[in-house]
């Protein structure tokens, strides 16, 4: 089994927030598949399970709050008996401009609570990123910045990127990074 992860913040509140662009991928791409998200309170998630080139898939929205994600991620990993290697987490960067998008695999968390707290719960960082930008803020304290809602112009962006990024998912879940970069750069070039 594979598990890929949008992080975010539970609530209406922050549903359209910079930091909520991995719940709002999660959501686009179960609409996609024609699921629809349940309740795991065991869990602090919202879970759906689909299949992708023969492998069972697990969405998961953690229902944390950001800063503790790895307390939602971490139990489910276990419980299903994934390896960090097989889980995928797509999440907002501060340090990519809007409308970029990078996949890498391992590493630090950069400075993200979220990737932090995976970090600190799953038995290593060797999971899979998908880093979509959403940029610096012009000047001053980014948490004003990553909570606020992004303006027509960063929707649209969100949207470009979010439609290079869907169709390559079953790659990514395969373990094909390289090869779903590519991709996602020649959808985003053209």
């Amino acid at each position: 089994m594979k598990m890929l992860v949008g992080l975010g913040n539970p609530g209406s509140k922050y549903e359209k927030t910079r930091h909520n662009i991995g719940f709002r991928f999660l959501d686009l791409l179960a609409k996609t598949e024609g699921l629809s998200f349940g309740s795991a309170p065991r869990f602090q998630a919202d879970t759906a399970t689909t299949t992708m080139n023969g492998e069972k898939v697990l969405l998961v929205k953690p229902q944390t709050f950001m800063n503790n994600s790895g307390e939602s991620v971490a139990p489910l990993a276990k419980y299903y008996d994934i390896e960090p290697s097989n889980i995928t987490v797509i999440y907002d960067d501060l340090d990519l401009p809007s409308g970029k998008l990078r996949i890498k695999s391992g590493g630090g968390h950069g400075g993200h609570n979220g990737l932090r707290s995976l970090n600190q719960h799953l038995p290593n960082a060797d999971y899979t990123r998908v880093k979509i930008g959403i940029g610096r803020p012009p000047s001053g304290d980014i948490t004003p910045w990553v909570l606020g809602g992004a303006d027509e112009g960063d929707h649209a962006v969100e949207l470009r990127l979010f439609d290079a990024l869907l169709p390559q998912i079953p790659l990514l879940i395969l373990g094909e990074r390289d090869k779903a970069a590519n991709k996602i750069h020649q959808t985003l070039q053209s």
